[in-house]
């Protein structure tokens, strides 16, 4: 089995390994404690701070350690934001954020920062969506569903000119290297560079107001309650000192891998389209969507083909919404695979994920009835104008229709596409920015939305 969701979670690192059972060993006592094995498990849990604050690239006493990544987020964004509440509750995250940012962002007033089709911000964006009450601004140091690096600098310039505080979620970057720029809180998660699951860190910049919330509590700083966890705190900051020795040698090799993908890919398979930026992107990551194609479906023939994936698209295993991040970005929402590397992933795993994926698109396409290979879609001409009723049909199916008839009118001509997919507001204006066909826009309709498309070329 070849896994390629390093993005989501990576192999456990030998060195995490190493370290973990070393540390169940000598680091189990209450390292508060004054006796022998507290004061042994005191310098571990330092030993671990020191090594994960070199890393990160502040001062140990900046560092502390959370119960996972997620925890980390919500405890610096409320923090950050209590400890400014004089000057408002305004906060600025871009579009493209993990959920842990946006749904911490939901408790505020919150301005969200819109990408381009690449997934980047523009930094001047930052500066117009500043206010007078504005407390925090947040930027994901890169994209987790494709890669897409964010101009992180520029934005924690901006933000320091401002007087306002940046937090930035490092965890897809953070095993790559230190995030750049005057930043002020930087969170990250263990199990993201080959640490173990369950560990997050938190930094915040001496001088940021902060103030945390919740119980008060005597360890971390009081910025993260309960008993330390410290032999996976030993092993997250081993692996990712291990893995930083390495990151230099493995990004040359991990991102001449994915640029094998992304321009193989579009040769092999027809209606595909490479989406993230294709230069500041992360090793190892590629993502791309494929038309008339559900995405779950074609990550279980993938899976069955001995490759673990995952995808972006309206309808996964734990999702019935298209991806935000792909929404924000215009691309196509089904279909969508992404393929993250991880360390130490050899040449012949990928020419054999090339090989078995032409033949996967394949199958899920005729199981699903695209262009040329089913009956014709339901199909009515009312006012010279095109009409196809999609209703109760999920998408990709509403885009198969729609190519299916849109040789049928003359360029110039329209196309009304009847659906009641959430996703088809997504898919059919990607659809047409793929096959080069201008989207009109949406009109109410008696049931669902119509979709209107017309013909250019």
């Amino acid at each position: 089995m070849s896994y390629f969701d390093a993005a989501s979670s990576a192999p456990l690192h030998p060195v995490a390994r190493q370290a973990l059972l070393a540390a169940l060993d000598e680091g189990w006592a209450d390292p508060s404690r004054l006796y022998r094995e507290g004061r042994r498990a005191r310098l571990l849990l330092d030993a671990a701070r020191e090594a994960a604050a070199e890393a990160v690239g502040c001062r140990p006493d900046e560092l502390v350690f959370t119960s996972s990544g997620t925890q980390a987020v919500h405890t610096g964004i409320a923090g950050a934001l209590a400890g400014r509440r004089r000057i408002g509750r305004h906060l600025i995250v871009s579009a493209v954020e993990h959920s842990s940012v946006l749904h911490s962002a939901e408790l505020f007033d919150v301005t969200e920062v819109p990408v381009g089709r690449t997934g980047a911000v523009r930094p001047q964006a930052y500066v117009d969506a500043l206010r007078p009450d504005t407390a925090l601004a947040c930027l994901q140091s890169a994209n987790h569903e494709v890669g897409t690096v964010q101009p992180v600098g520029e934005v924690a310039e901006v933000c320091r000119e401002a007087g306002v505080p940046l937090l930035v979620d490092a965890a897809q970057s953070l095993g790559w290297g230190p995030v750049e720029g005057p930043w002020s809180l930087l969170t990250g998660s263990a199990h993201k560079w080959g640490g173990p699951s369950g560990v997050g860190l938190l930094a915040v910049r001496k001088g940021v107001r902060f103030s945390p919330q919740g119980p008060a509590d005597e360890r971390e700083s009081g910025r993260a309650a309960g008993f330390e966890n410290l032999p996976a705190i030993v092993a997250a900051a081993a692996s990712l000192r291990a893995v930083r020795a390495e990151a230099a040698q493995e990004a040359v090799r991990l991102r001449e891998l994915t640029e094998r993908i992304r321009a193989r890919v579009p040769q092999l398979v027809a209606d595909v389209e490479v989406v993230g930026d294709p230069e500041r992107l992360l090793p190892g990551i590629v993502t791309f969507s494929c038309l008339y194609v559900d995405g779950e479906t074609l990550l279980h023939e993938l899976d069955r083909e001995g490759f673990s994936v995952s995808s972006g698209s309206s309808c996964t295993s734990s999702t019935l919404t298209p991806s935000h991040v792909l929404k924000a970005m215009g691309v196509l929402s089904e279909g969508n695979v992404r393929v993250s590397l991880p360390f130490g992933a050899v040449s012949e795993e990928v020419d054999r994920f090339l090989e078995v994926l032409p033949g996967a698109v394949a199958r899920v396409r005729e199981k699903l009835g695209a262009p040329a290979s089913s009956p014709a879609p339901a199909v009515v001409v009312r006012e010279d104008v095109l009409v196809v009723d999609a209703l109760g049909k999920r998408c990709p199916i509403p885009v198969i229709e729609l190519a299916k008839v849109i040789g049928d009118v003359p360029v110039g001509g329209t196309v009304r596409v009847l659906s009641d997919d959430e996703a088809a507001r997504l898919d059919i204006p990607a659809w047409c920015e793929m096959r080069e066909q201008e989207y009109v826009g949406e009109e109410p309709a008696e049931k669902g939305t119509a979709y209107v498309i017309r013909r250019i070329r």
